[in-house]
């Protein structure tokens, strides 16, 4: 069974470096998890040297691991945050990373493919450099870490983004970003500093952003003005799922407005995948809600690694059918490949 994993990151030291000074300031409690940071033995969860020296590389080692666990494609992306940079500085640096990322996958076509990271702060060059990357460099969509700005992307300052990709015929993949600030000290502080870090991030926080954000697009009608708009949804659909039932019962068509409840909406323009969450019942549930047509596998690699990935597939109670939409046929029919 074919396996292609579509949340895989690289890392580009120019543009991780700008980014990494902007989030200093944005969430300087980032390094209260990364400085202690290590290898743990008894998760998937690589340490945070270790996972920034892996991202770095994007030949033969990462292809022997792929192969070793039975990955026979990744879409790479950068997990940066662009958009904390001003656009003067956002522009060139995404723009280069871009074409880097395009030299490594056309070092590999048939193992790797692509999804652009966008100068945000600028939303007409974001769509622009979106265009660039899907019509020139052949890339799959795009990937946005976090809210675009101190907005959310249901503001009408992204519009040109959301047109241009479904435009383009392209899907834009939401993944985690830190929240704002005051929300975070709000919120999360409070405990030992690598406990709030680990709260306000990846144990919960950073969740709740793209969710957040989804439920926006939804409640706004971005999925009606942009009817051929796909988005991705990792780490299960960022809890959203989990609440579909609640909100169409709190927020129904009569009360949104909407021609559709949320879930229809879910169902019918977002995927979903595990980036690496690799727990039966959270699949079961999954699986059961939003169908197989509708999830997409992910590793979340290099911050998981790829250990036990292929088995946790073949070995779902699900039929062969839908382990082979997961597996490979629900990405290759959405990034044409």
């Amino acid at each position: 069974m074919k396996i292609i994993s579509i949340e895989e990151h690289v890392s580009d030291p120019a543009l991780s470096q700008a980014c990494h000074k902007a989030q200093s300031i944005e969430a300087p409690y980032f390094g209260d998890w990364a400085r202690q940071s290590k290898d743990a033995p008894d998760t998937r969860l690589a340490g945070a040297a270790t996972a920034m020296r892996l991202a770095q590389e994007c030949g033969e080692d990462r292809i022997a691991d792929m192969d070793a666990n039975g990955i026979d494609m990744q879409i790479l992306s950068y997990s940066n945050s662009p958009q904390l940079l001003a656009p003067a500085e956002a522009i060139p640096l995404t723009r280069d990373a871009n074409d880097k990322l395009a030299v490594m996958v056309n070092a590999h076509p048939t193992r790797f493919g692509a999804f652009a990271t966008l100068p945000w702060s600028d939303p007409q060059a974001a769509a622009d450099e979106l265009k660039r990357c899907v019509e020139t460099l052949g890339f799959k969509g795009a990937l946005l870490t976090g809210r675009p700005g101190d907005t959310f992307l249901d503001d009408p300052r992204y519009a040109p983004v959301l047109a241009a990709a479904a435009d383009l015929n392209v899907p834009l993949y939401l993944h985690p970003g830190v929240p704002l600030p005051v929300v975070q000290q709000a919120y999360y502080s409070g405990f030992d500093p690598d406990v709030s870090a680990r709260f306000s991030l990846f144990g919960w926080g950073w969740h709740c952003e793209p969710g957040v954000q989804l439920v926006r697009m939804m409640l706004a009608g971005v999925f009606e003005r942009y009817p051929a708009l796909q988005v991705i949804s990792g780490h299960w659909g960022e809890m959203v799922p989990f609440f579909l039932a609640r909100l169409d019962e709190m927020i129904p068509p009569s009360i949104s407005g909407l021609p559709r409840t949320l879930a229809e909406t879910f169902k019918q323009q977002v995927y979903v995948t595990p980036s690496g969450m690799f727990d039966l019942p959270h699949f079961q549930f999954i699986h059961q809600v939003v169908g197989a047509d509708r999830i997409m596998y992910a590793v979340d690699y290099p911050y998981l690694n790829n250990q036990g990935a292929r088995a946790f597939l073949e070995n779902a109670p699900i039929s062969l059918s839908d382990k082979e939409k997961i597996a490979h046929g629900n990405a290759e029919k959405l990034f044409n490949l």
